[in-house]
């Protein structure tokens, strides 16, 4: 017979124990999280305010932005709390809470990707039906699937989480409450959902990276196809971005979560878990910035409209 705990709240052991590591830690996200933030919001602001980044690409790059900033800061703000805490403490409620934004966002995200790969295949492959095929009504419907389906998926997994049971044992060996190390901490309820995590991730990565594989291989076509120099330089140049970001993420997710749950997969998962939390949604707007051409020459005219008007 399983002795059964009723937890009202759960232990973060975080990155570490030791006091010197959390406090440099600290620091280190802390300057990381007001990048991403201040990176993010900038990039949103600036597609906004900037007419020549009023297109379907820098639409659905201004919702990967607003996306990044709620993903980093569903895990951030915790970590930093319990870097400096004694107790270091979730309770169950914003543990599952946790897990349900976690989840949906990854989602959300990973579907904005495969939705932008569909976007540049229509701009390069089609330019001169671009304009109506892509309409605003279109972007609409397009961006609305990725949140409508990633919090839909993410209310079946999280209440799959909260069939979980756990008997005495309250220690996440993790900095947030993510699915793998809650897995390993349960006595029950585990094989449904650990098996549903591996197929629903494997379901969902593959297919909206089968978008972007297919998207890709027509666009490679279109700009074989292309006579002009400067214009498959401009082709490279608008998916070098996007290709950089997909493969950052998903290489990263697809380490995570398309493995069973164990001590070395969770302990290795923790390290990996710091990069997609905190440095991607941190480095998706350098991405944009430095390897875009249309958006740096945005940003020096709203710098130089802000200079003359002081």
């Amino acid at each position: 017979m399983l002795n059964f705990t009723d937890v009202t709240e759960f232990i973060l052991l975080g990155l570490t124990s030791h006091r010197e590591w959390q406090v440099l830690f600290f620091i280190i996200f802390l300057v990381v999280y007001i990048i991403t933030l201040m990176g993010n919001i900038s990039m949103i602001m600036l597609i906004k305010v900037s007419p020549q980044l009023n297109s379907p690409m820098y639409f659905f790059l201004s919702h990967l932005s607003f996306v990044d900033v709620w993903f980093s800061s569903n895990v951030t703000p915790k970590m930093l709390e319990n870097l400096l805490s004694e107790t270091k403490t979730i309770s169950y409620a914003g543990c599952l809470v946790q897990c349900f934004f976690f989840i949906a966002l990854v989602h959300v995200e990973i579907f904005i990707l495969a939705v932008m790969a569909f976007d540049r295949y229509m701009a390069i492959g089609n330019p001169l039906l671009y304009g109506s095929k892509m309409s605003r009504v279109v972007c609409i419907r397009l961006i609305s699937f990725p949140y409508i389906y990633g919090f839909l998926t993410s209310l079946a997994a999280t209440l799959w989480t909260y069939g979980l049971y756990f008997c005495g044992k309250i220690e996440i060996n993790h900095f947030y409450c993510a699915d793998p190390p809650l897995i390993k901490m349960a006595c029950a309820g585990t094989f449904v959902k650990e098996y549903t995590m591996i197929i629903l991730a494997g379901i969902n990565f593959t297919y909206s990276l089968t978008v972007i594989i297919i998207s890709y291989l027509f666009i490679l076509v279109a700009i074989l196809r292309m006579h002009s120099v400067e214009g498959r330089r401009k082709a490279f140049s608008t998916c070098g971005s996007h290709l950089t970001a997909v493969i950052i993420f998903y290489g990263t997710l697809i380490f995570m979560y398309l493995r069973r749950p164990t001590e070395d997969s969770v302990e290795q998962g923790k390290m990996v878990a710091v990069f997609y939390t905190t440095v991607i949604p941190m480095l998706n707007p350098m991405i944009y910035t430095l390897r875009n051409k249309d958006v740096k020459e945005a940003m020096n005219k709203v710098i130089s409209r802000t200079c003359s008007t002081k």
